[in-house]
């Protein structure tokens, strides 16, 4: 398994297969991904992975962290995870942030990232920010 930058394009289609398979697929391509760095898992030379990180002053959101289904529960979000929270504390960013579904709070707790409380729904969905503060 190797992470490499990939284009916004290529982050679609597992964006929408494994997040919003019911919505268009025009509903995962976000605005602003021209903004956005874009890091992908390959398995061989199959993209199993991906997410978008906006990197905005000193913070980071993180958004759409997705693995294909018949690769989930292996660590690989994990290490994706564990990959964009390290780049960000070589950038000297001091908050790393996103909306993670409610039933993925445990998973992000486990990297020291907490809930904040600020909840909302999207497309039936129910959200919490999640963030993680440095000290540089």
């Amino acid at each position: 398994m190797k992470i490499k930058t990939i284009t916004a394009s290529d982050t679609w289609q597992i964006r929408h297969e494994v997040m919003w398979p019911d919505q268009p697929f025009e509903f995962v391509q976000l605005e602003e991904d021209d903004l956005g760095i874009h890091f992908g898992v390959f398995d061989d030379e199959k993209l199993v992975a991906i997410v978008s990180c906006f990197i905005t002053d000193d913070e980071m959101q993180f958004r759409k962290l997705a693995t294909l289904e018949t690769y989930q529960g292996k660590g690989i979000a994990s290490k994706l995870l564990q990959h964009i929270l390290n780049l960000a504390k070589e950038k000297g960013l001091k908050k790393v942030w996103c909306n993670a579904r409610n039933n993925k709070k445990a998973f992000y707790e486990k990297f020291g990232m907490l809930d904040s409380h600020k909840s909302f729904t999207k497309a039936g969905q129910e959200f919490t920010v999640m963030e993680i503060y440095f000290r540089n």
